[in-house]
């Protein structure tokens, strides 16, 4: 049997933040949901995204959808990305800090690898590496 991980993130406003991934990230919206598309649904909600899937860094599945209450962020879960070209680790990195917290700075660590870490302007932690 086999299985994958997707992350699946709760917004307050998952346009923007789908918009955001692509832009630090690379990569590009493949499907949005609204709904709108759901029989019975109040007019006052229709506009918000029931399912957004964006494909980003590569071949990295993120979907988001927009909350109906707010959202906190929290340091119990973190998206680890791992490059392969230093370059591109640091652009990530600098792209995702953009209005958000920078933690601990991008820079060779004692085990060997690049490692930085940043809570983005959404709250998520992401974790950049590159071996």
């Amino acid at each position: 049997m086999g299985a994958q991980l997707n992350a699946y993130l709760m917004s307050e406003d998952a346009r923007s933040q789908a918009n955001f991934y692509v832009e630090s990230l690379g990569g590009e919206i493949l499907s949005v949901k609204t709904f709108s598309e759901a029989p019975g649904t109040p007019e006052a909600v229709k506009d918000k995204v029931m399912h957004l899937s964006l494909m980003v860094a590569g071949r990295n599945m993120l979907m988001i959808s927009d909350s109906f209450e707010p959202v906190s962020s929290s340091r119990s879960i973190s998206l680890a990305l791992t490059y392969d070209n230093e370059s591109e680790a640091k652009e990530a990195f600098a792209k995702l800090g953009e209005g958000g917290e920078n933690k601990y700075p991008f820079a060779l660590q004692p085990w060997g690898a690049y490692y930085g870490e940043v809570i983005d302007k959404f709250g998520v932690t992401w974790m950049i590496t590159k071996p």
